[in-house]
């Protein structure tokens, strides 16, 4: 049972075949309040630069493209989720409104001040240098830009047993001292779930 919650828990980081598709789906449904909160909190426009870190199948992609309209840009580890993600996000990627890559956002390959809003649903917990890749975040950012990040709370996932292994687990107020060492000047906490889910926006 334990190996069974080591390998999902792996698929969340970085979900792949048939087992990582389906993570993904109750990733959708789980995780539908956060993508809702970090959505309704944008003020979006064709003319703005979005990228989305850690895409997975496209679901969060999809909402983005369809308030803004375009210049969507998409960065995750997994090539099958890349895979999945063109498929849900066609029509927007046919029209050149959506651009997605394979990578890590620890090593954004992006120039300085690319875009206007950065969003992340639950996917701080796998980076692999959490600081290097807030710092990523503050580079590619333009100067009024906001970086949206949603994540549970560390006690929330503490009591999954899949978070055991793989999962670097931070406190909001912890994720927000991490943002302010980056260089973000304007840090907020917002409680979106009733204590277990939170949207932390950092501004510079």
């Amino acid at each position: 049972m334990r190996k069974l919650s080591e390998y999902i828990g792996s698929q969340f980081g970085n979900p792949r075949g048939i087992i990582g598709i389906i993570c993904c789906l109750i990733m959708n449904i789980i995780n539908k309040t956060m993508y809702n909160g970090v959505v309704d909190s944008l003020v979006l426009n064709k003319n703005m630069k979005v990228l989305d870190i850690g895409y997975g199948n496209g679901y969060m992609l999809n909402k983005l493209y369809k308030k803004s309209d375009g210049n969507i840009y998409g960065i995750d580890i997994s090539e099958d989720m890349k895979k999945e993600a063109s498929k849900k996000n066609h029509k927007a990627i046919a029209r050149g409104k959506m651009h997605l890559t394979i990578g890590d956002c620890c090593k954004l390959n992006y120039a300085d001040a690319t875009f206007d809003t950065i969003t992340s649903v639950n996917t701080i917990y796998f980076w692999e240098d959490t600081l290097k890749g807030l710092e990523e975040i503050y580079r590619v950012l333009k100067a009024d830009g906001e970086f949206l990040n949603a994540v549970y709370s560390k006690e929330w996932m503490q009591r999954t047993s899949y978070t055991k292994k793989g999962f670097k687990l931070f406190t909001p107020q912890e994720i927000a001292i991490l943002a302010k060492k980056a260089g973000f000047s304007k840090v907020e906490i917002k409680d979106i779930g009733h204590g277990n889910r939170y949207i932390i926006k950092c501004g510079k």
